[in-house]
């Protein structure tokens, strides 16, 4: 359901010139679903949805934490077309691989050998659950540009498009949030993973030209304003990066038990690690069984980090916010292990380079894609002086390419 990265970043040049390409990428990759489309099916899709991937800047596996993050949507992501059927079947092709799936629409189940079209029969269950089962099916298929396992959330951005596609065509309009729900709950029950809401809420509120706050205990989402004269790259180690093997929701086991753990401890309520302070856990980490204790480290910590990077981004201080960005990647690396040693090269050949403000992981981790946030002037030097490293370091390539905070999903035909 992608295509790979361009090998190398791209120069910097003014917006106005530089955002005019990224729409006319997305241009070519909507015209090319919907040629496809027509070509499968025999007709034009009556509806188009659109929702970007995303990259996490601050907070790391904080959202299922009832914690803060900061994330962006990108100027990459997947397009859903669908039309309506007479009957009650639904046909679902993936455009990448031209693999098609058969169901029931009142009836999705979950696939042992099609794993790509559980995201899309999640959303559908998700959605026949809170507004009933249609009478009419439907011929959809899907087409994105985030490589799969790049850290960059193609699955979330499938859910997301999927959703709004699906609710158009049966005339229902669920709220923004509702959108996002229903696509972590197709990750959990449909996918087997127990995700937090951080990829799909990007999804569905990313704005351009600024980053997303978000609260996981109140589910506010608010835009904070990004500076111009920064962007990111996104480096794509191609490092395994599979969160079903178990790693995910281990980790998600040992800060759970450290909350219920700071709970009995604690003299105030504790009902997520959120509540516990980076005092509190070097006040308690002693009583932990040592794994609890590294564990909930890291999204303590990453919590305090998201709210000291607000105020920085406020303060014009974006030296301060990047050395944030290096902070939280050594918590991964030392606290939560889920970087790996590919990601390690990235960030740490990432310290050595100017321009170079920050760097860290993105996403899961256990392999994907480091983001690195760097002066936009300095951005091709900067990507060509990490892939020079990673390849001595590796022996393999390592795709790099330029970011900006883009707009969330949306529908982009027949709304």
């Amino acid at each position: 359901m992608s295509f790979h990265l361009s090998a190398s970043a791209r120069e910097p040049r003014p917006d106005t010139a530089f955002f005019a390409e990224k729409q006319a990428m997305a241009t070519d990759l909507q015209q090319t679903l919907e040629n496809k489309f027509s070509e499968t099916f025999g007709y034009a899709p009556a509806i188009v949805s659109y929702a970007p991937g995303r990259i996490e800047v601050l907070g790391n596996h904080t959202d299922y934490n009832e914690g803060y993050v900061l994330s962006a949507a990108i100027n990459c992501g997947t397009f859903f077309a669908i039309s309506p059927r007479t009957d009650s079947a639904v046909r679902l092709v993936a455009g990448d691989i031209m693999a098609e799936v058969s169901f029931p629409v009142s009836a999705p189940e979950r696939s042992e050998d099609h794993v790509w079209s559980n995201y899309v029969k999640g959303c559908l269950a998700g959605l026949n659950a809170a507004f009933g089962a249609p009478e009419r099916g439907f011929d959809a298929m899907f087409l994105g540009n985030i490589p799969l396992g790049s850290g960059l959330s193609s699955s979330a951005a499938l859910e997301v498009c999927a959703t709004l596609a699906m609710a158009k065509i049966r005339g229902v309009e669920p709220a923004p949030l509702e959108v996002a729900l229903i696509g972590q709950k197709a990750e959990h029950e449909f996918a087997g993973v127990k995700c937090g809401l951080l990829d799909q809420a990007t999804s569905v509120f990313g704005e351009k030209d600024h980053l997303v706050m978000s609260d996981f205990r109140s589910r506010e989402f608010k835009p904070v304003a990004f500076p111009s004269d920064v962007c990111f790259l996104m480096c794509n180690t191609h490092a395994k990066h599979a969160l079903v093997d178990g790693a995910y929701n281990e980790r998600r086991e040992c800060c759970e038990r450290a909350a219920r753990f700071f709970a009995a401890a604690l003299d105030h309520q504790v009902s997520a690690l959120r509540d516990v302070s980076w005092a509190e856990w070097l006040a308690h980490r002693a009583d932990m069984p040592e794994l609890d204790a590294k564990r909930s480290a890291h999204p303590i910590g990453e919590d305090g980090r998201v709210l000291a990077g607000v105020e920085m981004l406020r303060e014009g201080d974006v030296e301060s916010f990047g050395r944030l960005m290096f902070e939280s990647h050594d918590s991964s690396r030392n606290y939560f292990e889920n970087s790996c040693p590919e990601l390690d090269t990235v960030v740490d050949a990432a310290k050595a380079i100017p321009g170079v403000l920050g760097a860290r992981l993105s996403g899961g981790g256990f392999g994907g894609s480091a983001v690195v946030l760097v002066r936009s002037r300095d951005a091709e030097a900067a990507a060509a002086a990490i892939r020079h490293a990673y390849a001595h370091k590796n022996g393999d390539r390592c795709d790099t390419r330029t970011v900006v905070c883009s707009g969330g999903a949306r529908v982009v035909k027949g709304a």
